[in-house]
């Protein structure tokens, strides 16, 4: 791991957190640990002393045993009971001190939550049983009040590497973008946090130097493909006569070329912005004209049936859409002939053809039909259209009944004038 890497930072610092929690652990439990046995003493030394004095004087007697039971404490000097409990695994030693000047060891012992006095002087051996029941929960309260803080800082460092987790994703997809690879589908976190707000943000920032990738590669190939019409007129009538008739002609074209320069502009920006485009109200009539200008079409090829009202559009950008479903429509119709009808603000283009082979929905990816190269052009035009159409608040559907195609430019809000 990077000694610089924040994460390798954290680690460290959790883990240190945890090497001093277990040692104030340790350093608690040795002291409570002497506390007790300091407190244990001062209960037990009254009772030692007077064992041994009375061992001293008169010895161990049954009247002694009495006195000592109405204390709430039982004398026992059987050797036999003394070692069963004395020897017992499950008697645990709480503590035990030696008296040089007496030449006297005592025990305090612990079994089935009793506490026992253990007295051995010379050869004779003295247990005295504590009736009380003892529990102490001191020990039992760190221990519990340890784990939780152990687990409290597990649990913050599991949560803190999880929530900069996206960071290093992020990191190592952001190294590619060099590369175009615009995928950063690991940035779909919904936390509202610094780091998945960040990753979030770069995820947009990818999608849209995605976009503006693709409006540079549709822009590149619709240029290539619309400039053909014009240029292929136009080296045409630099082989005929020179005369003033084909010189208009000529001026046209280069008129035409000018205008489809501009058009495209117009649409790489389209694709490659969000911005919000300028929108008013222009007759179909007018939209459906400039785009059959900008085809160079004749009338005759166009069958007009719609009611010529307002709708509220960008005129340029529109006209654009309109001119690619007029030219995608004769181009794949069996008599190179378009019908335009409307119903109030929808538009339906119509044609003589085949089916689409494919949903409507795949040809809008940029290129879709590129793998048919006999329709490039389709492929291309749909992608372009859809983007405008959904620019200025229309969406483009898609029929087909009796061996008719049927596009329709469907308003989404009707507002009309």
């Amino acid at each position: 791991m990077n000694r610089q890497s924040i994460f390798f930072t954290i680690t460290i610092s959790f883990i240190i957190s945890i090497i001093l929690v277990i040692a104030s652990f340790a350093i608690l439990m040795t002291e409570n640990h002497k506390v007790k046995e300091k407190e244990l003493f001062q209960k037990y030394i009254p009772i030692i002393k007077l064992v041994l004095r009375k061992h001293h004087k008169n010895g161990l007697n049954i009247e002694f045993a009495k006195s000592l039971e109405n204390s709430n404490y039982s004398l026992l000097m059987n050797n036999k009971k003394i070692d069963m409990i004395r020897l017992n695994p499950n008697t645990k030693l709480l503590t035990k001190r030696k008296d040089h000047r007496e030449k006297v060891v005592f025990s305090i012992l612990k079994l089935d939550n009793n506490n026992y006095l253990y007295m051995k002087k010379k050869n004779k051996s003295i247990l005295i049983r504590d009736n009380s029941k003892n529990q102490d929960n001191t020990s039992i309260y760190i221990i519990l009040v340890f784990t939780i803080v152990i687990t409290t800082i597990i649990l913050m460092y599991y949560v803190t590497i999880r929530k900069l987790k996206p960071l290093k994703v992020l990191k190592d997809k952001v190294k590619t973008l060099g590369d175009e690879n615009f995928d950063f589908d690991c940035c779909n976190n919904k936390s509202k946090d610094e780091v998945s707000l960040l990753a979030i943000e770069f995820k947009k920032a990818a999608l849209k130097l995605k976009s503006l990738k693709e409006a540079r590669n549709v822009f590149i190939r619709n240029i290539m493909h619309e400039l053909k019409t014009p240029i292929t007129k136009g080296n045409f009538l630099t082989q005929l006569e020179r005369n003033d008739s084909n010189n208009e002609k000529l001026k046209s074209v280069f008129s035409r070329l000018e205008l489809l320069i501009n058009e495209f502009a117009s649409i790489e920006e389209l694709i490659s912005s969000n911005k919000i485009i300028e929108k008013k109200f222009y007759f179909i009539n007018d939209i459906i004209d400039n785009a059959k200008d900008i085809l160079m079409i004749e009338n005759e090829i166009v069958l007009d049936s719609f009611e010529n009202r307002k709708i509220n559009v960008n005129f340029k950008l529109f006209s654009i859409a309109i001119k690619n479903l007029i030219d995608n429509a004769i181009k794949y119709s069996f008599d190179k002939i378009v019908t335009i009808r409307t119903e109030n603000e929808n538009i339906i283009l119509e044609n003589n053809g085949k089916k689409l082979e494919y949903d409507l929905e795949n040809y809008f990816e940029p290129f879709f039909a590129n793998e048919d190269k006999s329709m490039d052009s389709f492929g291309l035009g749909l992608y372009i259209v859809h983007n405008i159409l959904k620019a200025n608040n229309y969406s483009l559907e898609y029929k087909y009944e009796n061996n008719i195609n049927r596009f329709i430019c469907k308003k989404d809000n009707t507002s009309t004038i």
